[in-house]
């Protein structure tokens, strides 16, 4: 029997079929590129999801990072929520859910509106979704047609500008400022406006600043919305329990915008449930209808067993979520305490959500020696690589002068950052 003999031996010769083999790669890639669709050329990948993945490589090679750059609760779910959880699978509920969730879990949204809110909503006004970036998802596609302008203030979530794309609108950005705790102001929102704005985007609180937008304020932006009645707004109101002022206020109690308002709203950061994955939001029945129909066709009802999970949540004492509240208070007052002792930067005080925003434009222009800081990319990378700090460049927010830090993690965490961040700064010049 003959045994064949290649042409090449196979060890001498790897480096050059690796060669051949990374241009055919490049040049299928290229031809499969060219076969995807052109809205998903459209759309950016989301930084805070790149900075995470580059955060978990380093872990997985034995680096101790820590990660600032996820905005999750490092609470685990309420026991008598997983009890819950549990008890549905035992319960047998894993059959297909409603296409707009439950309805003793519509019910109980409707009621917590009216108990914490005073927002008076039926259940069929109320759609759960598989979590509040699907809600918002859905309130975008179902109001934004090709060409129409949606109006978001900056910094911004990463995903509210690509919802749009997505949807085939415009961005219409307004920048805000530092020196007015990031909030858009009247007067702004009112210059904005055209006869192809469709909708208007808030958060508050806000991801990624931190800010709170008192009643007096939502009021003041409401009557400029009242004025033009073909706006719909948008609210995302996720963060709304993690709020240090006191009371959460919505701009959906104004009755001059409540029929153009859509809120949207989850049990992810509030009960520390962002695997469970159920947001939902409250509408117009007009607008829940259009996000009925929407869902219907991309995803039908969320999770049965995570809904029952959620019912629970939102029927059951509340302390958690309170003493959650104080504990992340407390981490923002040691990052902010760290942060002013760094020179140079400068940041807002954050009055809900758990993130601090610190415009860090001082170093740029900045070196240590081997790498130079050009903008708040240059500024992440930096202090990943050479202070083992996850972080999230500010660009994909809206504003490249800044960065994103979590504090949603241990207060020993916390402090180990703030050290590594204040020699890392330093070692800048």
């Amino acid at each position: 029997m003959e045994i064949y003999k290649a042409p090449f031996s196979i060890l001498n010769k790897k480096i050059y079929f690796c060669g051949v083999l990374n241009s055919l790669s490049e040049h299928f890639y290229h031809i499969f590129m060219e076969l995807l669709s052109k809205r998903l050329a459209c759309l950016s990948e989301s930084q805070t999801m790149a900075m995470n993945q580059k955060t978990q490589d380093l872990q997985a090679a034995g680096v101790d990072v820590v990660n600032l750059s996820v905005g999750e609760p490092d609470f685990f779910t309420p026991d008598h929520v997983k009890a819950a959880a549990r008890e549905a699978v035992d319960n047998n509920f894993s059959f297909y859910s409603p296409g707009d969730g439950y309805m003793d879990l519509r019910k109980a949204v409707a009621a917590k509106f009216k108990n914490e809110n005073r927002l008076d909503y039926t259940p069929q006004q109320v759609i759960v979704s598989n979590g509040a970036k699907h809600s918002l998802a859905n309130a975008v596609m179902s109001v934004v047609d090709d060409g129409d302008e949606v109006i978001v203030p900056a910094p911004y979530w990463v995903t509210y500008v690509e919802l749009v794309k997505l949807a085939g609108g415009i961005n219409v950005v307004i920048p805000t400022t530092l020196e007015n705790d990031y909030k858009v102001t009247p007067a702004q929102l009112e210059a904005a406006i055209t006869p192809k704005t469709k909708a208007f985007l808030l958060c508050s609180p806000s991801n990624p600043t931190g800010s709170v937008y008192s009643k007096a304020e939502l009021e003041a932006i409401a009557g400029v919305i009242a004025r033009h009645p073909r706006i719909i707004i948008i609210a995302d109101e996720i963060y709304e329990h993690i709020n240090f002022t006191g009371s959460h206020e919505s701009i959906a109690q104004f009755d001059s915008v409540k029929d153009r308002t859509v809120i949207i709203n989850g049990v992810s950061k509030c009960y520390a449930m962002t695997g469970y994955r159920i947001g939902y939001m409250a509408a117009p029945l007009w607008i829940a209808k259009a996000c009925s129909k929407l869902q219907s066709q991309f995803t039908s009802g969320p999770s049965s067993i995570a809904q029952r999970a959620a019912l629970k949540a939102l029927t059951t004492d509340s302390s958690f979520t309170e003493d959650m509240k104080k504990v992340f208070r407390r981490r923002r007052d040691l990052v902010l305490q760290g942060l002013s002792e760094i020179p140079g930067l400068k940041y807002n005080v954050p009055q809900g959500a758990f993130y601090v925003f610190p415009d860090v434009s001082a170093c740029f222009g900045k070196s240590d020696g081997k790498t130079v800081i050009r903008n708040s990319s240059d500024a992440s990378l930096y202090l990943l690589d050479s202070g083992y700090v996850a972080t999230v460049p500010g660009d994909g927010f809206g504003e490249p002068k800044c960065i994103r830090l979590s504090y949603a993690t241990s207060e020993e965490k916390l402090s180990k950052a703030m050290a590594s961040m204040k020699a890392a700064f330093a070692r800048l010049k």
